[in-house]
């Protein structure tokens, strides 16, 4: 048994149901929580659930009735002028590809309903059959809840796979009886109460040069930053690499006060706050704070505290005060939102893989970038050229990884122009979840499709939802810690502008995120687009894991995880007593850890249902 979410802190959450009578098991089992409500143009329950008035338009015409919740700049006016220029369910799709933000859109036109989120996991929408109706919502255990759903142990093994799992399981929900829509669908309710998915949005084509590509990234970015910052007195935002710093200069010409915090690193080779100095220099009037290294909570730090309700294990929880340390001090100061830049790398750095479409398109340019690549990696030429001459399906890779499950890792300098990273299990897998995780992979193997015809965007659409899926898990960390968080990256104008970019001006071995760094000439100082560096965190999760090793240990304490049979715990204790060998991961001891809070974190949780 599962209980709903606690509505009283956080983030809120909504039920979307049909326009029809079978709904009413749901509508009952709501309105007893004192939830709040929308009808249908008919009167019947539409909208049910907690959400601030701001997240909220709600417009309507007749039989139609439209309602965005989330981070947008629509009025209730502009939804009643699209509601009475609306006749069917598909013709709001030209409205969605116009919406600026990042928010879920809600319909209802003549007795049908729509549910739509964003193309990445920021905004998900699930579905489930209650009674004789379909019945959707913005989170997975709120319709656990309303089905007294149990936990699907299959895939719960899944979520162990490292780095992830691939698509689609990475986003399939750990309840039994739950699914989700994929990017780029949206959900139907007929007035009969059933449900089907409708695809709707698909990748641009990668055909535009680069000084078209960076103008309309500019004018997606600095619309998407404009959204949040219109109309608040502070904000603040992360002030690090290059895309938080284009993200802080955009803010930086709204109304509102904009204060910056840098994490100064451990790593001795982070120059985040060299970087974020100069930035700050040639930015007017924005407050910028340093973080102390030693000041920072460490990874597995406040592993035992971790109480936030998660509808999926998130791996945020790994380092927990360290995520909410910057969100903190910036509630304090009275930020009224938290500008980030997480999602910058997934279209701005993108993913070699493209080279191998590239190779049978344009095979000159190919072969330099490979060389390129290459050096710089470093590459096995062998092993790339065995890449670029597969054309196997993606169906084909995804049926090879269920048979890899356990096999060592790739090394880590492999090149990475296949379908995507083969996963694997750790070795304190059951042998009851490996063949667990296999079976689940072949039988969506008979029919699975890639995001993308393209491998490289393919895995830039597939690292975009395992990315914003935790990004979406720390909003509701930071909105309890006092203040709401946004990432403009992650919104649909934004990254439809990126991936439209030809792939060979937008990756280039020789040049650091070169569409970023042509699109923010004249509104980041000059000095900082020149900079070509990154700080990538590993050294915090080796000093985490050493210091923090008895936080570990305790976890392989009395384990739910091998209470339903999916780890040993006697291999994950001993392995967690010393450092990981060479060919284990990080990752792999952070799925499990993320799998074991989350079953701990719904045992300690009240039962209560929203209210």
């Amino acid at each position: 048994m599962v209980d709903l979410p606690d509505s009283g802190q956080g983030p809120g959450w909504f039920v979307a149901l049909p326009d029809c009578a079978s709904a009413a098991r749901t509508v009952t089992a709501l309105r007893s929580r004192a939830v709040q409500e929308v009808s249908h143009p008919s009167g019947r329950p539409w909208l049910l659930g907690r959400w601030s008035p701001a997240a909220m338009a709600v417009g309507e015409a007749g039989r139609v009735k439209l309602a965005v919740v989330g981070e947008h700049a629509v009025s209730a006016d502009r939804l009643t002028t699209a509601a009475d220029r609306t006749g069917t369910i598909a013709g709001l799709d030209e409205p969605a590809r116009r919406m600026v933000g990042s928010a879920h859109l809600v319909a209802s036109v003549n007795g049908r309903v729509r549910v739509q989120g964003s193309v990445t996991g920021m905004r998900r929408v699930f579905h489930a059959r209650i009674g004789d109706a379909t019945v959707a919502a913005d989170r997975a255990d709120v319709l656990a809840g309303l089905l007294d759903a149990e936990i699907d142990e299959q895939r719960l093994a899944a979520r162990l796979l490292n780095p992830c799992a691939p698509h689609p399981l990475a986003g399939e929900p750990v309840w039994r009886g739950v699914s989700a829509l994929q990017s780029g669908h949206y959900l139907e309710l007929d007035a009969d109460g059933r449900g089907r998915t409708v695809a709707w949005w698909a990748p641009p084509e990668p055909v535009v040069p680069m000084a078209e590509g960076a103008a309309a990234l500019r004018e997606a970015l600095a619309a998407a930053v404009a959204v949040r910052v219109r109309g608040r007195d502070v904000v603040s935002c992360d002030l690090g690499g290059l895309d938080s710093t284009s993200v802080c200069a955009l803010a930086a010409r709204g109304g509102a006060k904009v204060v910056a915090y840098t994490a100064d690193g451990l790593d001795p080779m982070c120059d985040d706050v060299t970087w974020a100095r100069r930035t700050v220099a040639g930015l007017p009037d924005v407050e910028h704070h340093i973080i102390a290294g030693d000041r920072l909570p460490m990874v597995y730090e406040g592993l035992q505290e971790v109480d936030d309700r998660f509808d999926e294990p998130c791996p945020a929880v790994m380092h927990p005060d360290r995520c909410l340390a910057i969100p903190r001090l910036a509630a304090a100061r009275g930020s009224q939102l938290h500008l980030t830049g997480f999602g910058g790398d997934e279209v701005l750095a993108g993913s070699p893989a493209h080279l191998h479409t590239l190779m049978r398109t344009r095979p000159r340019t190919a072969w330099q970038r490979i060389r390129g690549f290459a050096a710089q990696r470093p590459w096995s030429y062998r092993e790339a050229l065995r890449q670029l001459w597969d054309n196997s399906s993606y169906r084909a890779w995804f049926a090879r990884v269920g048979d890899e499950l356990t096999a060592v890792p790739p090394p880590l300098e492999t090149p990475s122009l296949d379908w995507g990273a083969p996963p694997r299990l750790p070795p304190w897998a059951t042998p009851g979840a490996v063949e667990a995780v296999r079976e689940l992979i072949r039988t969506a193997a008979r029919n699975v499709e890639p995001l993308a015809e393209r491998r490289g965007q393919h895995i830039e659409l597939e690292a975009m939802g395992s990315n914003s899926r935790m990004v979406r898990q720390v909003g509701q960390m930071a909105e309890r810690a006092g203040v709401p968080l946004a990432a403009p990256y992650y919104d649909d104008r934004v990254i439809e502008a990126g991936m439209a970019v030809r792939p060979e001006d937008r990756i280039t071995p020789w040049q650091y995120k070169p569409l970023i760094v042509e699109a923010m000439r004249g509104i980041v100082p000059g000095e900082s687009l020149t900079r070509h560096t990154k700080d990538e965190g590993s050294h915090e999760a080796e000093v985490g894991m050493r210091e923090q090793r008895a936080e570990l240990l305790a976890l392989c304490e009395d384990s739910r995880l091998a209470r339903l049979g999916l780890i040993d715990a006697h291999v994950l204790r001993e392995m967690s007593s010393r450092p990981l060998p060479p060919t284990l991961p990080f990752d792999a001891l952070y799925q499990t850890v993320v799998c074991e809070l989350w079953l701990r974190t719904l045992e300690s949780a009240t039962t209560a249902v929203p209210g």
